[in-house]
C-alpha cells in the first residue's frame, strides 16, 4: 500500500487533467435483502445479474459471506463498526437507539478522520434518522420507514431526501407518497413501479451518485456508500425487470424435511407471513418482483460503473459489494429474514481493488473461507492504508482480494437473532451448520457441501453423532457467559428469555 503522504499527482495523459491520489477512492455498494445465491455468477438457474458477473470477474467473490444478525438495523451495526454482535451488542432487530452513542467508532468516521471525504447515498437505517454516523454527508432514503412514520411524528420530508425529491418532480402530486401502490414493505404482493422509471428509488440512488461525483472534493480521495433499499420488499421493479422473470415458468422453492419444527408459526395465505405457503400464482409474483429488483440494481450499477469511467477514476476506485442479510423467499415455508438459514443469513460479496494500486489482484477468484459482515471494515481501512482501532473483532479480506496468502483464519462463525419469540442461534463455517432455537430446544444440523438447500436435518444421524456434538460445543463456548443464561453447567438451556440487545445497549434508548 503507497504510503499515506498526502500529495496529489496531477495526470496529463489524456483529456482534461485529473489528479491522481495515494490512496484509493472505496466505493462500498450495500443493497438490502439480497440472498448469497442471487447472483447468475455464483450459478443461480434463473436470476441474471451480468455486471455484478463481470465485477466478480475483475475481483473476489466471497462464496460463504454470511450477515450474522441478518436484518437490517444489527447487521448495519456491524458493517460500520467491523464487531461481532457479541461486542456491538444488537442482537435482534430495534429501532430507536441512538447509534453515535452506542456506536462512536465507525468505518467512515475512520476514514474521514484520515483525510478522505465520505460520502453516504441511500439507505442507513439508523437513529435518529439523519444521524451521519461518521459521513461527512448523507442523502437519505430509508423506504417507508415504520419507526420514523409510527412513532414520535417525526417529519417524514425531513427524514427522506428521495421522498422530498419526488414531491417536486413535475407531473408529481405534493403529497406523494412510497406507498401509493399499496404495495408494503414487508409484503410478498409485487407489482410493477407504476411511475417512470427514472423516479424510481434505485435510479435515484445512482444519479445522485452520479451527481455527487460531479461535486466531490476531487483534492482528497473519497468512500462512497451507495446503499440501495432494494430488493428488499416493495417488490415493484419497472414492468420490464418484473416481466423477464414473471414470463418464466414457476420454480418451486426447496422444502425441507424438518419443517413442522416451526408449524406452529405458520399463516398460509397471508401476504406478510414469516412461515407459511403461498399460492403459487402469488409466490411467482413476489420471486419476479424480488427478482425483477435484483435485476433492476445490476442495470443502475453499470451506469455508476460507467460514470467512473468518464471521470477516470476507475482504475483508482476500489468497489466492495455487499448485502445486508438474504430473504428466504419461500424456502422450507419461510419468507423474509431474521432466521439462519441460507436464504436469510448467506450474502453476496465481492471485493474489487482499485486496478492502479493493486496491479495483480486476482481476477475471477472465489474464496471459500467464511466470512462476515464485520470483516467489511478492516478490508476497507485496509485498502486505505490507515491504521486499524482495537474495537473491531472482524479480519480484513484484502490479502485474500490481492492474491496473498491469508494466514490463520477463523474456524466458524456465530450468528443469532430474536425470531419466533425465541433467539435463533447458528455456528456455520459454510460447509456445516449447527442452529439452536432457545424457546423450543430444538436443534438442526446440515451438510452444506452435500446438502446446500438445508432439505435434511442430519441431528439425530447415528454417523453424525461426533461431528453434531463438536458443533454443539462450538455454539456452547460461545453462549458461554451471556447476561440471558443461554449456558448452564456446560449446556444449551432451552426457556432463557431472548433479549433483542444487551443490557449496556438498552440502557441508552431514550425513555
Amino acid at each position: 500500500m503507497p504510503a499515506n503522504t498526502g500529495t496529489p499527482i496531477v495526470s496529463k495523459a489524456s483529456g482534461p487533467r485529473h489528479i491522481h491520489h495515494d490512496r484509493p477512492n472505496i466505493v462500498l455498494v450495500c443493497v438490502d435483502q439480497m440472498r448469497g445465491d442471487a447472483l447468475s455468477a455464483a450459478g443461480h438457474p434463473v436470476i441474471r445479474t451480468p455486471h455484478l458477473d463481470e465485477l466478480a470477474s475483475q475481483g473476489t467473490r466471497f462464496s460463504q459471506a454470511y450477515s450474522a444478525t441478518p436484518t437490517c438495523v444489527p447487521a448495519r451495526v456491524g458493517l460500520f463498526t467491523g464487531q461481532s454482535h457479541e461486542r456491538h451488542g444488537r442482537q435482534g432487530y430495534r429501532d430507536g437507539v441512538p447509534f453515535t452513542k452506542a456506536h462512536p467508532v465507525t468505518m467512515q468516521g475512520v476514514l474521514r478522520n484520515n483525510g478522505y471525504q465520505t460520502q453516504a447515498i441511500g439507505k442507513m437505517h439508523v437513529f435518529p434518522e439523519r444521524a451521519r454516523c461518521g459521513f461527512d454527508d448523507v442523502i437519505l432514503h430509508d423506504g417507508f420507514l415504520h419507526f420514523g412514520r409510527r412513532y414520535g411524528h417525526r417529519h417524514l420530508d425531513a427524514n427522506d431526501d428521495h421522498l422530498r425529491w419526488l414531491r417536486r418532480q413535475p407531473g408529481v402530486e405534493a403529497r406523494a407518497d412510497h406507498f401509493d401502490d399499496g404495495v408494503g414493505c414487508n409484503s410478498m404482493v409485487a407489482i410493477p413501479w407504476s411511475r417512470e422509471e427514472r423516479l424510481h428509488p434505485t435510479n435515484w440512488a445512482v444519479t445522485e451518485a452520479i451527481d455527487w461525483l460531479d461535486r466531490r472534493d476531487p483534492e482528497v480521495p473519497f468512500f462512497l456508500y451507495l446503499s440501495f433499499h432494494r430488493p428488499h420488499a416493495p417488490f415493484n421493479p419497472p414492468q420490464w425487470a418484473f416481466d423477464m422473470y414473471h414470463d418464466k415458468p414457476p420454480v418451486e422453492p426447496p422444502v425441507g424435511d424438518w419443517i413442522d419444527d416451526f408449524s406452529e408459526f405458520r399463516r398460509d395465505d397471508h401476504h406478510q407471513t414469516v412461515m407459511g405457503k403461498l399460492r403459487p400464482d402469488e409466490h411467482h409474483r413476489a420471486v419476479s418482483g424480488y427478482y425483477g429488483n435484483i435485476s433492476h440494481i445490476d442495470l443502475q450499477l453499470n451506469r455508476f460503473f460507467e460514470a467512473l469511467h468518464d471521470h477516470e477514476i476507475a482504475e483508482d476506485t476500489a468497489i466492495v459489494f455487499v448485502s445486508d442479510h438474504g430473504d428466504m423467499m419461500g424456502d422450507h415455508d419461510m419468507y423474509r429474514k431474521s432466521v439462519g438459514f441460507e436464504g436469510s443469513a448467506h450474502v453476496p460479496l465481492i471485493i474489487r481493488p482499485a486496478s492502479r494500486f493493486a496491479p495483480d489482484a486476482p481476477k475471477g477468484a472465489v474464496v471459500d473461507e467464511v466470512t462476515e459482515l464485520r470483516d467489511v471494515m478492516p478490508t476497507v481501512l485496509a485498502m486505505a492504508g490507515v491504521e486499524l482501532p482495537e474495537t473491531m473483532d472482524g479480519l480484513s479480506l484484502l490479502p485474500h482480494a490481492e492474491g496473498q496468502h491469508q494466514g490463520e483464519w477463523r474456524d466458524h462463525i456465530h450468528g443469532e437473532h430474536v425470531h419466533f419469540g425465541q433467539s435463533l442461534h447458528w455456528v456455520t463455517d459454510g460447509k456445516r451448520k449447527y442452529l439452536w432455537a432457545s424457546g423450543s430446544g430444538v436443534d438442526q444440523f446440515f451438510d452444506l457441501e452435500a446438502d446446500p438447500h438445508e432439505l435434511h436435518n442430519l441431528v439425530r444421524d447415528p454417523g453424525r453423532v461426533d461431528e453434531v456434538e463438536h458443533w454443539r460445543s462450538l455454539l456452547i463456548t460461545d453462549l458461554t457467559g451471556r447476561e440471558e443464561g443461554y449456558v448452564r453447567d456446560g449446556a444449551l438451556v432451552t426457556g432463557c428469555p431472548p433479549q433483542t440487545e444487551q443490557s449496556w445497549v438498552r440502557e441508552l434508548i431514550p425513555g
